[in-house]
């Protein structure tokens, strides 16, 4: 009886501890089916369902327009605590953002995140992604947040696809 719940335990935790043992060498944000999916040399490890900007379709074209950028990019830092739980900062704007928003006479804006809920919000859960609530942000549950926290490194691309 011994050996057959190590078996089951040892077969149901597989894929977290092969997960947790590999590397996530790229991010994919998919706006239209609000879906963050992390990836391993082009293999799927993860999928999460993500709430966005509250002006989710468009690429981001200044600051206040409630929109996710789209573009590639990178988690160029992580902030344990962060008013969002834990967040890592999203390397926009990049050098054609910037360009774009001065084409404009506008501010391309910044201080966007993928993170984890407000610290009061937390029992609000996956109920999150039934309205997208952020300024421009990604997000993901707090619990989300932390297996994310675990399998990803400073340094890493995000690319955010419309």
């Amino acid at each position: 009886m011994r050996l057959l719940v190590a078996g089951i335990i040892l077969f149901t935790c597989w894929p977290l501890i092969f997960a947790q043992n590999t590397r996530v060498d790229h991010l994919v944000v998919y706006k239209r089916e609000r879906k963050l999916v992390l990836l391993s040399q082009g293999k799927e490890l993860r999928s999460y369902k993500v709430a966005l900007g509250g002006e989710p379709v468009g690429p981001k074209t200044r600051q206040g327009d409630h929109r996710t950028p789209e573009g590639l990019y990178v988690l160029d830092s992580r902030n344990p605590n962060s008013h969002y739980y834990k967040a890592f900062h999203i390397s926009y704007p990049n050098a054609k953002d910037v360009a774009a928003a001065k084409r404009s006479s506008v501010s391309p804006g910044g201080e966007i995140m993928l993170h984890g809920l407000p610290k009061d919000y937390a029992w609000v859960g996956k109920a999150h992604v039934l309205h997208d609530w952020t300024d421009g942000c990604v997000a993901v549950t707090n619990e989300e947040m932390d297996e994310i926290w675990k399998l990803v490194r400073v340094g890493t691309p995000i690319e955010i696809k419309p």
